[in-house]
């Protein structure tokens, strides 16, 4: 976080207070003390915590952006013990990532994208096309995964946009990986347009992990298919999207723009070659059947987004407006049972 608003050049007024998963801290209100438990999950970054905060009304559940993964690449799995503790004490509230309880199944685990991300690498049938490959630049486990298998194809790895260069060396000052040394690291803008002058002279030899998984304009891939960057894709380019397009308007009518000119320019496009960081509903039924809230605040989308957890929760016995509550920015809810 620190580093982010180092580069972004922001400052907030509160105090940033260092925590670690599986911890706790206390914090003073105006007239009374609350305890705040950081219980460790798991999701597309690391030392994701499901925050608990503790009242003496019972206990609140801030569960936003993380999935439940029993076998993660990076970090341990979900804190059950903690999970269970918490629901024997008596969780009042549990505010719950929403974001894709319309899928009815289980969130592949990580270690399922790693396989993919191992089989689509290591079949690349024309040894002489280049590769990139696009992810987003805070899931450490998954880049970790890519070096890895590209390695095993004994290309040397370029990491070229500055949103990579950032979340790379936060993960290696803190020792969370050890690829480092595996990479060489393009952020300015000589050093880009160098990197791929060596890459378009000798595609076999490299591989390319880049921004623009989700079509951002200003991203690496975007400027290299708008001919903005010394690369020209060439028929038979392997293109691996190992993401998934954010449900936003303006995010798939760049993707699908994006994904457009590649494809007229020749390139072999891989897409969806992902596990995603949030539940999928059979998930939030385990967690809400864990967790054992009194209510329950779906949040993380529009009203379309926040029904399918309504619908669920009905199944598991709660009623919207008594126990399960879809509200909307800026509202309030006082609970009083």
């Amino acid at each position: 976080m620190k580093k982010v608003l180092e580069d972004e050049k922001k400052q907030i007024p509160n105090k940033i207070i260092t925590v670690q998963v599986n911890s706790s801290i206390k914090i003073k209100g105006k007239n009374r003390e609350y305890y705040v438990e950081f219980i460790n999950m798991t999701h597309s970054i690391p030392h994701t915590a499901m925050i608990a905060l503790h009242t003496k009304e019972g206990i609140v559940v801030y569960g936003n952006d993380f999935k439940i993964d029993n076998t993660p690449v990076l970090g341990d799995k979900p804190n059950y013990k903690a999970l269970n503790r918490i629901s024997k004490q008596g969780v009042k509230v549990a505010i719950i990532d929403s974001l894709y309880c319309g899928s009815e199944t289980k969130t592949p685990s990580e270690k399922i994208a790693r396989n993919m991300i191992e089989e689509v690498l290591l079949t690349v049938r024309n040894e002489k096309a280049a590769i990139f490959v696009t992810t987003f630049s805070s899931h450490i486990a998954r880049l970790k995964s890519i070096v890895e298998f590209g390695k095993k194809l004994d290309r040397k790895i370029f990491f070229i946009g500055r949103s990579l260069e950032r979340y790379m060396s936060a993960a290696s000052r803190i020792n969370l990986v050890q690829f480092r040394k595996d990479v060489e690291l393009k952020t300015y803008k000589n050093q880009v347009s160098s990197a791929l002058r060596q890459v378009s002279k000798n595609r076999e030899k490299y591989m390319v992990v880049c921004t623009g998984n989700q079509g951002e304009p200003g991203s690496i891939l975007t400027r290299i298919s708008s001919g903005q960057l010394p690369y020209k894709i060439e028929k038979g380019d392997n293109i691996i999207f190992s993401s998934r397009t954010i449900p936003t308007a303006i995010t798939i009518a760049n993707r699908e723009k994006l994904e457009k000119s590649l494809k007229t320019k020749g390139a072999r496009i891989f897409t969806d070659v992902h596990a995603s960081g949030h539940l999928s509903r059979e998930d939030i039924r385990d967690l809400i059947e864990m967790v054992n809230p009194k209510h329950i605040i779906p949040i993380q989308g529009d009203l379309a987004t926040l029904t399918p957890v309504a619908e669920l929760g009905k199944e598991i016995g709660y009623e919207v407006g008594k126990n399960m509550h879809m509200m909307q920015n800026c509202e309030t809810l006082e609970v009083s049972k």
